[in-house]
């Protein structure tokens, strides 16, 4: 029977080395779910831009984890929000925690966030979605 230090745990068990990452840190497979989120969201930010980069030019684009909200608010949590910017810009804010809760799996994470973007641009530019982008609420097949 082998010894103990007392307040000494051994790491290695069974010999086998120290554990580490199963991919690397370059392989999709590392990146967490709010990165994979963010590429999501700022891959949908170039396909609009390069129709819309005139008209978006003074528009920045974040994700934030989860709305501020009022205690007493009694309404649906938005998952998408357009407010003031920086420097006279106008800012177009996805929520990324009531989007991931809304949608089953990241193919529908982005045709919501698709939506959600389109949706905001229209209003800001006073279009109809389907003018913004003619791919707008239909399925991804």
């Amino acid at each position: 029977m082998r010894s103990r230090v007392a307040g000494v745990r051994r790491r290695d068990r069974r010999g086998r080395g120290l554990r580490g990452p199963l991919t690397p840190p370059q392989a999709p497979l590392s990146r967490t779910r709010a990165e994979r989120f963010d590429d999501l969201v700022a891959e949908e930010v170039r396909r609009l831009g390069r129709r819309w980069r005139r008209e978006l030019a003074r528009v920045e684009f974040a994700v934030e984890d989860v709305p501020e909200i009022e205690p007493w608010f009694d309404g649906p949590v938005p998952l998408g929000q357009t407010r003031p910017g920086t420097g006279g810009a106008v800012r177009i804010v996805i929520f990324r925690r009531p989007v991931e809760a809304r949608a089953t799996g990241e193919r529908e994470t982005g045709r919501l966030i698709r939506d959600l973007l389109v949706e905001e641009i229209a209003d800001l530019l006073g279009l109809s979605p389907e003018s913004v982008d003619p791919s707008y609420d239909t399925p991804d097949d």
